[in-house]
């Protein structure tokens, strides 16, 4: 009987699974894919339970304020108005749909107004007294409307819509979401309404009043105030 000499299989040898060698590339693309959406969720919309659960601190490191310029102030302020405004600014563009180009801020601004006299343009004939410091007259210019001054504390956004094209814009922006447009528009707005008011006549008779009421202490019995 003729052995047949079987050639022994080679043995295999229990080796580790090798894991696919593309894994560490899905794995940044996974990273930077939720640094993404966090970064537009941070951006656009305000979700106040991240800033409890990545512990977001707020730091002041702003510098001192400078003095620029010291402006000596001969006016007495006999009025002042505080006032109210919604502004719905909108922007669009001609040939694109709001939803690609375009903005509408709705803002709530709050702010006033202040009517004073200036002092500091009298001449020598605006006062004039007679020999016993009895009598004064004084000619005064009409009161004028300071500059109005939106109060930041105290107005608000209501709502903010921009287009896809300005979204994307401000991600880019060194000043995204810029709000001077509505802040001028509301300070127009705030400063025609003081104009139609009757502030500057209200300043002119607390000035009057109150000129009377130094004059007198110092002695005078008759002051005429007057305006031009």
């Amino acid at each position: 009987m003729r052995e047949h000499a079987e050639e022994a299989a080679p043995r295999r040898t229990p080796s580790r699974e090798r894991a696919p060698r593309g894994w560490p590339a899905v794995v940044a693309v996974v990273l930077v894919a939720l640094s993404l959406v966090l970064f537009l969720l941070g951006r656009f919309v305000h979700l106040p339970y991240l800033d409890d659960v990545f512990g977001v601190d707020t730091q002041d490191r702003s510098g001192p304020a400078v003095l620029k310029s010291i402006q000596d102030m001969h006016r007495y302020e006999g009025a002042a108005g505080n006032y109210q405004v919604v502004v719905d600014l909108e922007k669009d563009a001609r040939l694109l749909p709001d939803s690609i180009r375009g903005t509408r801020t709705l803002f709530v601004a709050s702010g006033s107004v202040a009517a004073y006299v200036d002092f500091g343009s009298l001449g020598q004939g605006s006062v004039t007294v007679d020999e016993k410091r009895t009598t004064a007259t004084l000619r005064l210019p009409h009161a004028r409307l300071a500059e109005p001054a939106v109060d930041p504390k105290r107005s608000y956004t209501v709502s903010k819509q921009r287009g896809l094209i300005d979204r994307l814009g401000d991600l880019f922006s060194d000043n995204p979401a810029d709000e001077r447009a509505v802040h001028v528009l509301a300070a127009d707005r705030i400063g025609a309404a003081a104009k139609e008011s009757d502030l500057t006549l209200r300043a002119e008779k607390n000035t009057t009043s109150m000129l009377h009421g130094l004059l007198r202490a110092l002695g005078f019995e008759q002051v005429t105030v007057t305006y031009a």
